[in-house]
């Protein structure tokens, strides 16, 4: 095990993260913690951590891309993305490994060049298709088992930030991110 920012990571992830140009998140359970606030007209509220967002920001800035891939429909997913500087953003894709596929091929990428990131079971496909795959902390059993890698952090809490620190820390460029956390 090698120590890192967050706890002991076993060495082959952090091989892995070396080679990641692309990070796909799930949104519900990874940037938001899951739940979902209803108001009595509608709206619909989520929580996003500005340590993620810095995280995000940091990492496309570092050269990775970042996209999201998410199985619901939400003007609040997309703002906040299109803050976080996000290009992919795809929502209302309940089977999620297709638009994964589409976005590498549009890329250019090989599968074991991008990291996906978790929380249920709807991740499942997409947590073994790739170079490295991640559950968050409090993910679904069945999704924890088949990652590479568990965040020590929960979904909504900066799991996403941690995740980005590792793949910035792997490739040398972690002591260049700068600005705010937004």
């Amino acid at each position: 095990m090698a120590n890192t920012l967050y706890g002991n990571v076993d060495p082959q992830v952090l091989d892995k993260a070396k080679q990641i140009k692309l990070l796909v998140c799930d949104v519900d359970g990874v940037f938001s913690d899951g739940r979902i606030y209803l108001g009595n007209e509608g709206e619909e509220l989520k929580a996003f951590h500005t340590k993620d967002g810095f995280g995000v920001k940091a990492l496309i800035e570092s050269g990775v891309e970042v996209a999201i891939i998410t199985g619901r429909r939400s003007n609040i997913v997309a703002n906040r993305m299109k803050a976080l500087n996000v290009k992919y953003i795809v929502q209302g894709q309940e089977d999620k490994l297709p638009a994964l596929n589409d976005i590498i091929e549009l890329l250019t990428l090989e599968p074991k060049q991008v990291a996906y990131i978790g929380d249920d079971v709807a991740d499942i496909a997409c947590i073994e298709h790739v170079g490295l795959g991640v559950a968050v902390n409090d993910a679904h059993p069945q999704a924890k088992v088949k990652a590479d890698f568990i965040t020590f952090t929960p979904g909504g809490f900066g799991a996403v930030r941690e995740l980005c620190d590792l793949i910035m820390a792997q490739q040398n460029t972690l002591s260049q991110a700068k600005g705010a956390s937004v």
